[in-house]
């Protein structure tokens, strides 16, 4: 099959279900091409078949470019799914090993955000990459969580590479790509956030994923999409429980009944997803002050009194960034304790 063809029929900008039946039912992606071209295929207009350099102009503005099914950077774990995207808008660096995803609703509790953020800490703590929607509350506060740490992370959206949604999540949209990460889609540049689009998404969230983890979640939404495709793929499954009463922690606990691993903090996820990832590549929970050196001894040295990040940055003379890394991956090891925006020694708390 031609890549220009390929790319063609993910321009149409096809639900992900359709285009592959529309492939099967005509036996080609040029042959579906030709049909489009000449009105033929129900409600997809000609004017839709955007001409290759047409195509390419696209991709620049956008900034993104297109990795097929079958490239040497195509995530393994994602071509191994039943119905991988045939082309990823990719921007940035995709990770060639799976992550953890972390996902919950948008409507999350204060608690729930605060959790989702240690969360992603942790992750990236570990040394593992974190996939997540991009998307506000639970979403929106894991990825922050992978950036305050430095770690990596991945964005899936449910629109087109250059249609940012939610806008204001901008920031966090070019964190992740300054910080190595990558922001991916499978809809081609232009694609407006159409709410169909976005459970097809979470397919690709969870199939670039070892793990998912749940962290609040209603009995209706998108996590809990990503939780039953997670199951659907053999993925590791995990949920953090809460009130009985609380609409926010009916689906996770939901899930939990169902046989998704509960989870009671970072300390605890760490441990459970060293189980199904191995050993974190950067610290374990049971690192000892012998293997704190560089950065971490220095942040270490000045927490005897608690103290707030940016006060610590100032104290120590790096960034805030660097500090915040630090101060996950102390915190993963046991050595500091964080809480109410402050840091400390672990035996001053």
């Amino acid at each position: 099959m031609s890549r220009d063809d390929r790319v063609g029929v993910a321009f149409l900008g096809l639900h992900p279900d359709r285009a592959r039946t529309e492939v099967e039912r005509h036996g080609s992606v040029a042959s579906v091409l030709r049909l489009a071209a000449r009105a033929r295929l129900d409600g997809i207009a000609p004017h839709r078949v955007v001409p290759p350099a047409e195509r390419v102009e696209a991709m620049e503005r956008a900034g993104c470019r297109p990795v097929l099914l079958g490239d040497p950077d195509y995530p393994t774990a994602l071509a191994e799914l039943g119905d991988p995207p045939d082309v990823l808008f990719v921007r940035g660096s995709l990770p060639m090993v799976p992550g953890v995803a972390v996902v919950g609703t948008r409507r999350c509790t204060g608690y729930g955000r605060r959790l989702a953020t240690a969360f992603g800490r942790a992750i990236a703590g570990a040394g593992w990459p974190l996939i997540s929607g991009l998307a506000r509350g639970i979403d929106g506060a894991a990825h922050r969580g992978t950036l305050e740490a430095s770690g990596i992370g991945v964005a899936v959206l449910g629109s087109g590479s250059d249609v940012l949604y939610p806008p204001d999540h901008r920031e966090l949209h070019d964190g992740l790509l300054e910080s190595g990460g990558a922001v991916i889609t499978e809809y081609p540049p232009g694609t407006r956030p159409d709410g169909w689009r976005f459970p097809p998404r979470n397919r690709i969230i969870s199939g670039l994923s070892a793990a998912v983890v749940v962290v609040e979640a209603a009995v209706t939404g998108g996590a809990l999409v990503t939780a039953m495709r997670a199951g659907e793929q053999g993925r590791a499954l995990f949920a953090v429980p809460g009130d009985v009463d609380r609409e926010a922690s009916v689906g996770c606990n939901m899930l939990i009944r169902d046989g998704a691993v509960p989870v009671l903090g970072a300390e605890d996820l760490i441990e459970a997803l060293s189980l199904v990832l191995g050993p974190p590549r950067r610290m374990t929970p049971a690192a000892t002050a012998a293997s704190v050196t560089g950065v971490d001894a220095l942040v270490l040295a000045a927490t005897g009194t608690p103290v707030t990040a940016d006060r610590l940055a100032e104290i120590v003379g790096l960034p805030v960034s660097e500090v915040l890394g630090a101060i996950a991956r102390l915190e993963l090891a046991g050595h500091v304790v964080t809480g109410d925006g402050v840091v400390a020694a672990a035996d001053q708390r």
